[in-house]
């Protein structure tokens, strides 16, 4: 495989940092995923670093250097971080579940696998076409399918920040495989939180993904969305892949000479809360980095022991 990727995230205007973003490749398997800690809900961190820990961990154990099924593997994964956000709540007896949103995306073979759930983003670009986009998981969507509201009115309906299934909810939740897709020489994917599109349209986006650096590109998209979201905004995410290596550019990454059960994985740094305000109404609610990953193991273990990881 031959490819270029870059990720980042920008906190925001918001008082800390819940999305977490990660990739992961072997000799012949790549995985993306990008989570979004819903931050209505307590601890939103700490579902959305599960998640992208879960998925790399189970994908460096699996992919040796392939998996045998790379759409089973998304289904049964995102299924398994939501029972164990499940199990978290019920051994701590918190009152509310940690709660996120998840994309992520397996490329095997040349072909690109995604599942979602929630509102955050996989869009795939072929020089100046959206070949394919998710469907977000939100109440505006689904009034939109209903036809109760028009395009115009998702952008600035009241709900239209809202979500009806999301990992950790009280519900199982609509997991939803997107139907696999070749990829081609050049082709663009972009995984991102809802804090990116929703202050970035599709048709920008798509303008400013057709630049031929991938990670000027993805800095470009993130710059713009923080610049539109200097105050009412979201933390903002993204994944930018570019597949081949079309330009021979020095940051493409090509595992030809990988041994055959190694992988490489590569977690975004995470963003902490502003230094401004470290004692205001949102710091007693931030968990340390410690303290997300202490939690995660205790998990984790605890799954072990039923045999359900």
């Amino acid at each position: 495989m031959k490819f270029t990727i870059f990720q980042n995230s920008r906190q925001g205007p918001r008082p800390y940092n819940q999305d977490r973003l990660a990739y992961s490749y072997s000799k012949d398997a790549l995985l993306l995923v990008v989570a979004d800690g819903m931050g209505g809900h307590r601890h939103g961190e700490v579902a959305a670093q599960l998640a992208v820990t879960a998925m790399t961990d189970a994908f460096q154990r699996l992919a040796v250097p392939t998996l045998t099924s790379p759409a089973k593997f998304l289904i049964d994964h995102i299924q398994q971080i939501h029972d164990m956000i499940d199990q978290l709540t019920q051994e701590r007896e918190m009152i509310e579940a940690p709660r996120t949103t998840i994309v992520a995306a397996i490329v095997q073979r040349g072909m690109l696998y995604c599942a979602h759930v929630g509102d955050s983003r996989l869009y795939h670009f072929r020089g100046n076409h959206l070949l394919y986009r998710t469907e977000d998981h939100s109440v505006v969507q689904s009034l939109y399918n209903k036809g109760i509201i028009n395009k115009d009115d998702m952008s600035t309906h009241p709900y239209r920040h809202k979500v009806y299934s999301c990992l950790g909810g009280d519900v199982p939740p609509k997991i939803d495989l997107a139907d696999r897709q070749e990829l081609a020489e050049g082709d663009t994917v972009l995984l991102c939180t809802d804090g990116v599109w929703g202050a970035i349209a599709d048709d920008q986006i798509k303008q400013i993904l057709g630049g031929s650096s991938i990670s000027d590109n993805v800095t470009r998209l993130l710059n713009q969305a923080e610049l539109v979201s200097q105050e009412q905004g979201d933390n903002m995410s993204a994944i930018g892949l570019q597949w081949g290596d079309k330009l021979n550019s020095q940051l493409a990454v090509s595992t030809i000479t990988m041994p055959m059960g190694s992988t490489t994985t590569i977690m975004n740094p995470i963003t902490h809360p502003n230094s401004e305000n470290p004692t205001g109404s949102h710091a007693k609610h931030e968990l340390t980095d410690d303290e997300i990953e202490k939690t995660i193991a205790e998990i984790k273990n605890a799954l072990r022991k039923t045999k359900r990881v």
